[in-house]
C-alpha cells in the first residue's frame, strides 16, 4: 500500500515530460493542432497504460480497491495537468449508481394449442426491467416484427396496434438482413440492436418483450445468449416503467408458439417487408422473475481544458473507458484480468492526449473535455449514466471521440473510425487523418456487427451527440499485409478479456502516437468551428440530434 501511494504521489508531483520540455519550437505559421499533434509522447502513454495495468490495480473492476485507484489515479493526473473538475459538485467524479441483479426466470406460453413451462437456458433467457426483487408479467402475445419505429425509412412495426399491458414478441437485426435495397441492407443499423427492440417496445407500453433467436441475425450463437444474461445482470440503477421483463427465446421455441418453421418463416419473410402490421398470436404468456438485487456505485472521471469566448460553455469529450474485469477465474495460474489493451491503452491515450492539449498551449473556443467512463465491460453504463444525468448540458457537447483499444502494434499507414457516414465528423476525420499522411480505411465486420453501438460514445449517439470511435489501422509498415488480421484474430482467440491481456515487450507506441495525433486535430477542428457537427440526412440518430439541440 505505501508503495502504490508512492506511485501516486511521483505521477502527481512529476513535471511534464523531458521530451515535450525541450521540443523546439514550431514556426509561426503552426496552427494550434499542429503544436498539439506535436506535443504528443508514446512514452507518456505507455507510463499510464503499464501503472492502469498493474497487478497492483486488480483488473480495475468497478466498485472495487483497484477499479477505486484507478478513478484516483487518473483524478490526480487531471489536477497536475491543471485540468478543471467537470464531474458532480465541483469535482472531478461523476457518480454512477450500479445495481446487480441475479435472476431466477419463470416463463409459460402456449404452445401446440396448449400452455407450458419452458426450461430456463435451453429454451430460454429472461430478466427483470425493474429494480426490485420480484417482477411479475402477463399479457396477450402480439408478433411485432422487428419491432422498428424509423420515421426516416417510412418504417413502423407498431402502426394501428396498441400493445400497452401486452408481451411483444420481436425479431433481432433489421429488414436489410432480408432485403438489402432497404435500411442499410446487410450493415447493421441500431434499429437492429436488441437494446433498441427493448427501447421501443417500453416506449409503446409493452409488459414485456421475447426476442426471437437465430444465429444469423444476432450475429452469435444461442450459446453466447445463454451465457451472457444468466447469472448476476448488471445495469444503471433506472426508474420502474411499463417494461417490466425482456428476454430471448430459441428459434425452435419461437416455432413451437406460432405453429411451426414453416408459420415462423412466413412471419420473418413477412416483417421484411413494408406495409407489415403487428400479428396477434393468441393466448397469454405468464412470466416472473425473483432476483437477488445488489446495489453499488462506480464513478466517470472528467477533467476540462476550459475554452475562451461566448463558446467556452459548450464541450468536445475525448473518452475511453478506465474499468475491466477485475479479479477471476485463473486461467494457467493467472486470476489478475489486466485488461492492458481493453482499455488501458485507451484510458493512457486519452491521459497523453490531455498532457500534449495541455503543454501545447492551445486554447480553443469550445472546451475539451477529458472523460475516463467507468463500468463499460459491464454494459456502457458509465456512459449511460452520464447521458442520463450530465455533468455538461447535453446541447453544449458539440462531439464525442472515443478510444476503446488503441495500436500498440506499430505504425501504419491507415486509420479508421466508426461513425463516419454518420455524421460532419467523417470529413474532419478524413482530414485530420490526411495531416498525418494517413489513408482512411473501412472495418466491414465491424460495421456488419453493429460495433458502433457497443462501446462509450453511444448513449450519448442516443442522446443526438455526434460522435466516432477510433479504429486501428490494418496496414503496417514494414510488416506482410496480413500481420494486421493475424494480430487481430489471435488477440481475440487468446487474450481478449483474459489474463494475458497484460503489457508485453512487444508492444510500441509510434502506432498510437499516430491515433492521438488524428484524435487531438479532430477535437481542435471541432472545437473551433463555427457550429457544431451535424448529422447526416440518412442517420437514424437525426432527430434526437435535433431534439438535443432544442433544450
Amino acid at each position: 500500500m505505501r508503495t502504490l501511494s508512492l506511485l501516486l504521489i511521483a505521477a502527481v508531483a512529476s513535471p511534464l515530460t523531458a521530451q515535450q520540455a525541450s521540443a523546439p519550437k514550431a514556426p509561426r505559421n503552426r496552427t494550434a493542432a499542429d503544436h498539439a499533434a506535436a506535443a504528443v509522447s508514446g512514452r507518456v502513454m505507455q507510463a499510464h497504460l503499464e501503472f492502469l495495468a498493474d497487478d497492483l490495480l486488480e483488473g480495475r473492476a468497478p466498485g472495487t480497491r483497484g477499479g477505486d485507484l484507478a478513478a484516483l489515479y487518473i483524478a490526480k493526473q487531471f489536477l497536475r495537468l491543471g485540468l478543471e473538475p467537470a464531474g458532480d459538485s465541483g469535482s472531478y467524479y461523476h457518480r454512477v449508481p450500479i445495481i446487480s441483479l441475479d435472476p431466477a426466470p419463470a416463463l409459460t406460453i402456449p404452445q401446440a394449442g396448449s400452455p407450458r413451462a419452458l426450461t430456463y437456458r435451453d429454451d430460454f433467457v429472461l430478466w427483470s426491467m425493474h429494480d426490485s426483487a420480484s417482477v411479475a408479467a402477463s399479457g396477450d402475445l402480439v408478433f411485432v416484427g422487428y419491432g422498428i419505429v424509423a420515421p426516416e425509412q417510412q418504417w413502423n412495426d407498431y402502426a394501428g396496434t396498441d400493445v400497452r399491458g401486452k408481451i411483444v414478441v420481436a425479431l433481432v437485426n433489421d429488414p436489410g438482413l432480408q432485403d438489402t435495397t432497404i435500411f442499410r441492407g446487410k450493415i447493421l443499423t441500431y434499429y437492429g440492436r436488441w437494446t433498441y427492440k427493448l427501447e421501443e417496445a417500453e416506449r409503446q407500453g409493452a409488459a414485456g418483450i421475447l426476442l426471437v433467436h437465430t444465429t444469423e441475425s444476432a450475429t452469435y450463437p444461442w450459446g453466447t445468449v445463454s451465457s451472457s444474461w444468466t447469472g448476476p445482470q448488471v445495469r444503471v440503477a433506472r426508474p420502474a416503467g411499463p417494461l417490466k421483463v425482456a428476454g430471448w427465446l430459441t428459434s425452435e421455441t419461437a416455432s413451437a408458439l406460432v405453429g411451426g418453421r414453416d408459420s415462423l418463416d412466413r412471419l420473418m419473410a413477412g416483417a421484411a417487408r413494408k406495409g407489415f402490421r403487428a400479428v396477434p398470436l393468441g393466448g397469454r404468456a405468464e412470466a416472473r422473475v425473483e432476483s437477488r438485487v445488489v446495489h453499488s456505485e462506480t464513478y466517470n472521471v472528467i477533467g476540462r481544458l476550459p475554452g475562451r469566448g461566448p463558446r467556452a460553455a459548450e464541450a468536445v469529450i475525448i473518452g475511453g473507458h478506465y474499468d475491466h474485469l477485475g479479479i477471476g477465474t485463473p486461467v494457467d495460474g493467472d486470476s489478475v484480468y489486466n485488461g492492458a489493451v481493453d482499455n488501458a491503452s485507451g484510458t493512457g491515450a486519452m491521459l497523453a492526449m490531455a498532457e500534449a492539449l495541455a503543454s501545447s498551449g492551445a486554447r480553443p473556443s469550445r472546451s475539451v473535455v477529458f472523460m475516463a467512463f467507468g463500468a463499460e465491460e459491464s454494459g456502457l453504463l458509465g456512459s449511460t449514466a452520464f447521458a442520463a444525468r450530465p455533468s455538461i448540458p447535453l446541447r453544449n457537447i458539440a462531439a464525442v471521440l472515443n478510444v476503446d483499444v488503441v495500436n500498440v502494434l506499430g505504425r501504419t499507414r491507415d486509420i479508421a473510425a466508426l461513425g463516419l457516414d454518420q455524421s460532419s465528423l467523417g470529413r474532419d476525420f478524413s482530414r485530420a487523418a490526411a495531416a498525418e499522411r494517413l489513408t482512411v480505411s473501412t472495418n466491414d465486420d465491424a460495421l456488419l456487427k453493429g460495433y458502433f453501438f457497443r462501446s462509450d460514445h453511444f448513449p450519448l449517439v442516443r442522446a443526438g451527440v455526434p460522435a466516432l470511435s477510433l479504429q486501428p489501422g490494418t496496414d503496417f509498415v514494414a510488416q506482410p499485409e496480413s500481420f494486421g488480421r493475424r494480430q487481430e484474430e489471435e488477440y481475440n482467440a487468446r487474450r481478449y478479456h483474459q489474463p494475458a491481456d497484460e503489457v508485453l515487450p512487444s508492444f510500441r507506441y509510434d502506432g498510437a502516437e499516430q491515433v492521438m495525433r488524428v484524435v487531438l486535430r479532430v477535437a481542435l477542428a471541432v472545437a473551433e468551428a463555427p457550429g457544431q457537427p451535424t448529422w447526416s440526412a440518412q442517420s437514424e440518430f437525426r432527430e434526437a440530434g435535433a431534439t438535443r439541440i432544442a433544450q
